[in-house]
């Protein structure tokens, strides 16, 4: 068990604080890979033989010093390779590492239904079940030809490869994403375009106010509309110039929306996704004379700071409004 994949328990619009905590993996080991917006896979082989402890033993000391310096604790699933730290992190809770030991990864596979898998979405899950390969095990004992018959040649042998345990991935150490997502799940399926444009709204605020506590702008915001049944579609639009400016993305969030002309559709959740982030010191900003612009920047600064002295709850959802 030489990889971890831990899951930081940040409040939500706290992604600010990610790159501290990743800074504590980094004083283990030099190979940490940011999973954000509150997670990480750290690859501790060198670090098992300097401390002379396991992956276990060590992922107590990182839960300790989350906790002693950021007072966040942490979910942290270990195993041989990162594909079965992350799933092994599906069954961890905050205080307890779950381990899946090399000897047993057949074993601790066998069970889980394939969405364990990272990759593995609802679509493809939807075709294994209708063929009674709903777990991981079951998966392993096909025939190789009947999984690419099903979807397609190669995802259909690196799936078998997988649910067989064969984790070729490699913890590759990277900066903190360029995209950055958030998401609204309504508790039952929505028809009213009214609310579909809070929850628009909502989002776009926090994905603003989370772009800006990191000091980022995105080029490029992309909409995915999930419905009752379980499909989805996904749009996305360059932006005008890179920004953090919640009302700007509020903007292209509506125009997305309603060009996608839904008629009484039910939906079940709606996600934005800014992506292509640079760092804001280093995006060209069109100057403006207009006064109301001006003057809701001004709101958003003021509501960041009160963001950050009292927590993500002290700025009112909508009070941004484009």
């Amino acid at each position: 068990m030489t990889i971890l994949c831990v899951r930081f328990q940040l409040p939500p619009m706290y992604e600010a604080a990610l790159p501290g905590l990743l800074g504590l993996l980094e004083e283990f080991t030099p190979v940490v890979e940011a999973l954000p917006p509150d997670g990480a896979l750290a690859d501790l082989r060198g670090a098992e033989r300097y401390f002379g402890r396991d992956a276990v033993e060590l992922a107590s000391v990182i839960r300790v010093r989350a906790l002693a310096r950021y007072g966040v604790d942490c979910a942290i699933g270990a195993g041989p390779g990162p594909m079965l730290a992350r799933v092994a992190l599906r069954e961890a809770r905050p205080g307890v590492t779950r381990a899946v030991p090399a000897d047993a990864v057949a074993e601790f596979l066998a069970g889980q239904p394939v969405t364990a898998l990272p990759g593995v979405g609802a679509a493809t899950a939807r075709t294994l079940d209708e063929y009674g390969l709903d777990t991981l095990g079951r998966v392993a004992a096909a025939p190789l030809s009947t999984l690419q018959r099903l979807i397609g040649a190669r995802a259909g042998r690196e799936l078998r490869e997988k649910a067989s345990g064969v984790d070729r991935g490699r913890v590759v150490p990277n900066a903190v994403s360029r995209s950055l997502v958030t998401e609204r799940t309504f508790s039952l399926d929505e028809l009213d375009p009214g609310r579909h444009r809070k929850a628009l709204l909502s989002a776009a605020e926090e994905i603003g106010a989370r772009l800006r506590a990191v000091e980022k702008v995105c080029r490029t915001l992309t909409l995915t509309v999930r419905y009752a049944d379980r499909s989805a579609t996904t749009r996305g639009r360059a932006l005008k110039e890179p920004t953090a400016h919640s009302a700007a993305l509020t903007r292209t969030a509506y125009g997305m929306y309603e060009a996608l002309g839904l008629q009484r559709a039910r939906v079940r959740a709606l996600a934005l996704r800014a992506e292509d982030l640079t760092p804001a010191d280093q995006a060209a900003h069109q100057l403006t004379f207009d006064p109301v612009d001006e003057k809701v920047r001004r709101l958003e600064q003021t509501a960041d700071r009160a963001r950050a002295k009292f927590g993500p709850r002290a700025a009112f959802p909508g009070a941004l409004a484009a």
